[in-house]
């Protein structure tokens, strides 16, 4: 394993704790509409990024393939932020968080399709044990309302587009301009969130300077350090185990509902978190070098 693969564990735990605040700071951009929060936050994102794609456009770290995969990645952001943050609106935090990060188990099965990126045995454990983790915690929030069904599907939606993200990035390699190709991604993301929402008549307003400002400090925290060192990430680990790291976002999104929104935690969302929890260190616990 190189140095920098040295770091992938810690830089996977800084990712799972920044996209973590992503559902909060959503719910309290409310009631800006939802394509609205998603495409403000990529929006920022990108022009913060602008400097350094334009750097790396002038190093010649963007040529066309990567430039294509960052076209096709930032459609796929708006695909799934455009869902997840429309989820927010019909379902629990708990719940649609739960949902958007069964990730790991799409690129699981992804990986047989294609023959590549084979998941650890270690992995498989992970994403067993994540399975029941996540089980508690959705099930103790279940609701069979029509708007809550829709909102579950929409997360599973968003996950289904993050699993895809992931593998196209990963088939980059390790020569990827991290910060540059997000910087494409974003922009993209953003522009086709906003295009989708003026096809659909809404209009591109915020609801109040507040709600603005939590839309740009999910651009701040989850999107530029969280999403980041996600991308990095899959310089040096497999898709699969990036997107086991993922599923911690529903246990600290839960926790900071509890304490932030005031969403109920009770003791089957607690052993929930628990057991997620305990699958996301043992993805990220380091195998011994060999002797």
């Amino acid at each position: 394993m190189t140095e920098r693969g040295r770091l992938v564990p810690l830089a996977l735990a800084g990712a799972i704790v920044s996209i973590s605040f992503a559902a909060i700071f959503f719910r309290l951009a409310a009631p800006t509409h939802p394509l609205i929060v998603a495409g403000t936050r990529l929006v920022i994102a990108s022009a913060l990024l602008a400097p350094f794609v334009l750097r790396a456009w002038r190093r010649g770290r963007l040529p066309s393939r990567v430039l294509q995969r960052a076209v096709i990645c930032g459609l796929l952001y708006a695909v799934h932020f455009g869902t997840w943050v429309t989820s927010l609106t019909l379902t629990s935090v708990a719940s649609s968080v739960t949902l958007v990060t069964a990730t790991p188990l799409l690129l699981a099965l992804l990986s047989f399709a294609t023959g590549r990126d084979h998941p650890e045995r270690r992995h498989w454990i992970s994403i067993g044990l994540a399975l029941v983790g996540l089980s508690f915690i959705g099930w103790a929030d279940l609701s069979l309302s029509a708007d809550a069904l829709l909102g579950d599907g929409l997360a599973l939606a968003g996950a289904a587009a993050m699993a895809f993200y992931l593998l196209l990035v990963r088939g980059l390699g390790e020569d990827l301009d991290v910060l540059g190709f997000g910087g494409v991604a974003t922009a993209v993301g953003g522009a086709a969130l906003f295009a989708a929402a003026l096809a659909l008549g809404v209009p591109i307003a915020w609801a109040s300077p507040a709600s603005l400002g939590w839309i740009a400090m999910s651009a701040l925290v989850p999107q530029l350090i969280g999403h980041n060192l996600l991308t990095w990430s899959l310089r040096h680990a497999k898709p699969t185990a990036v997107g086991i790291a993922t599923v911690g976002e529903p246990v600290g999104a839960t926790f900071l509902a509890w304490a932030w929104l005031g969403e109920r935690l009770g003791p089957v969302v607690a052993v929930g978190c628990a057991i997620t929890l305990a699958a996301v260190i043992l993805s990220l616990r380091r195998r011994p070098a060999p002797v």
